[in-house]
């Protein structure tokens, strides 16, 4: 069975975006995010695509849009969260990007969340969904400076 794995940079405050961009800069966290994701399927909505501005080498990636006519030549188009499940496939591992309304359709199928809890408070219309203690349970944590890598797991 395929993990579905989460993987985000989250403010004190929940948010993830703001104005189609990120509210920080962590070279370390991009770093961190190449990583782990390298060689996996990433699914994410149009709009997280589309503030990333290209697609990211090395990684299958699947994006969801609402919009019919949407495509991009170097990634793979889906309608819908179930649809970009299934055409992943297989593999080992997926992990979902965001943007934040995919992240709520995503939660009720994650095996494994991977947040860097940022040190920071910023405005933001994007959110993270709440990480339920009674659902999830910390599994590891890594402090550095001005954030923290943690690992959530059902």
């Amino acid at each position: 069975m395929t993990q579905v794995t989460l993987i985000a940079a989250v403010g004190r405050n929940g948010v993830i975006g703001a104005d189609n961009d990120m509210p920080w800069h962590l070279p370390e966290d991009f770093a961190f995010f190449k990583r782990t994701t390298m060689g996996h399927a990433m699914v994410m909505g149009r709009k997280t695509f589309d503030s990333i501005g290209r697609v990211l080498p090395g990684r299958r990636t699947i994006v969801i849009t609402r919009q019919p006519d949407w495509h991009h030549p170097d990634v793979e188009t889906v309608h819908s969260l179930d649809d970009a499940l299934g055409l992943a496939g297989p593999a080992d591992e997926v992990f979902v990007v965001g943007g934040g309304e995919i992240y709520d359709q995503a939660m009720p199928f994650a095996q494994r969340l991977l947040i860097t809890e940022v040190d920071q408070e910023p405005a933001g219309d994007v959110h993270f969904p709440e990480i339920d203690p009674a659902q999830w349970r910390e599994t590891a944590r890594e402090e550095r400076d001005g954030f923290a890598w943690v690992t959530y797991e059902r």
